[in-house]
């Protein structure tokens, strides 16, 4: 669990290139590379590969790294805000947002969560991501149950 959350954290590394001069909207910016689904399976691949490889169930375990490395950017495009994710990085650098963005877009500080706009994400990730989680963990438990009832 700690490895596919550290997955689903990863592409937001490339804020680590503002340090470096690289622009925001280049494609090694934030949003850029490290938010495609190429990224998502080498990047997802390998770390289900290095800690995992000898592992029973190591395919699975990379499905698992590599979806979670996914949710990432597909999220990213659900806010309303930024300037869009290069989800076809290396084949078009275009940046893109899904037509239905309602997940406030989170400040790119960690004193931007202390305030008022941190709150209005906390609260939109908790009905847009959290519910839609939660009713998906409850779904799979009622139907984990019916199958072991038959």
């Amino acid at each position: 669990m700690l490895l596919t959350g550290f997955c689903a954290f990863a592409p937001d590394l490339d804020v680590l290139g503002f340090r470096f001069g690289i622009p925001y909207e280049s494609e090694w910016g934030h949003r850029g590379w490290t938010h495609s689904l190429v990224f998502a399976l080498v990047f997802g691949a390998l770390m289900a590969w290095i800690f995992f490889r000898k592992a029973p169930g190591f395919q699975k375990t990379v499905l698992w790294c590599v979806l979670s490395t996914a949710s990432h950017p597909l999220l990213d495009m659900l806010t309303n805000g930024g300037r869009g994710c290069a989800l076809w990085w290396p084949f078009d650098t275009g940046r893109m947002f899904f037509p239905f963005r309602p997940i406030q877009v989170s400040p790119m500080s960690i004193g931007g969560f202390i305030s008022e706009w941190g709150l209005e994400v906390l609260a939109s990730e908790a009905v847009w991501i959290g519910l839609p989680c939660l009713a998906l963990v409850l779904m799979a438990r009622w139907l984990r149950r019916l199958n072991d009832m038959s």
